[in-house]
């Protein structure tokens, strides 16, 4: 396993827009095989900042990730909305263990 936090902070006239994209981003995420979770979460003190924690089976699943349609829509979509590069973090998965992270739905 292999978590990925991706720390974003979009532009404050943006917050709405961002959040669509990145919810249609997640749930289109979540369907392939090598995500097994993608979850999308705002600062409650800076709404204008975001996190996005990616779960990913193997190491190679980020590459076939960054290959989907809806990867790639998201990504033009919210260029322009960046108030600074966004940056990520890797992470190795301590707990739970693979089978822990079969809990978020498919749906």
């Amino acid at each position: 396993m292999l978590i990925v936090h991706v720390f974003v902070h979009v532009k404050g006239d943006c917050i709405d827009a961002f959040k669509a994209a990145s919810l249609e981003n997640a749930r289109n995420s979540v369907q392939e095989a090598g995500i097994a979770r993608f979850d999308v979460i705002q600062q409650e003190s800076a709404p204008t900042r975001f996190v996005l924690v990616e779960v990913y089976r193997t190491a190679d699943d980020p590459a076939r990730h960054k290959e989907t349609a809806h990867y790639q829509t998201w990504r033009d979509t919210v260029a322009n909305m960046m108030a600074e590069p966004r940056s990520a973090i890797k992470y190795d998965n301590v707990f739970p263990d693979e089978s822990g992270w079969d809990t978020q739905a498919k749906s």
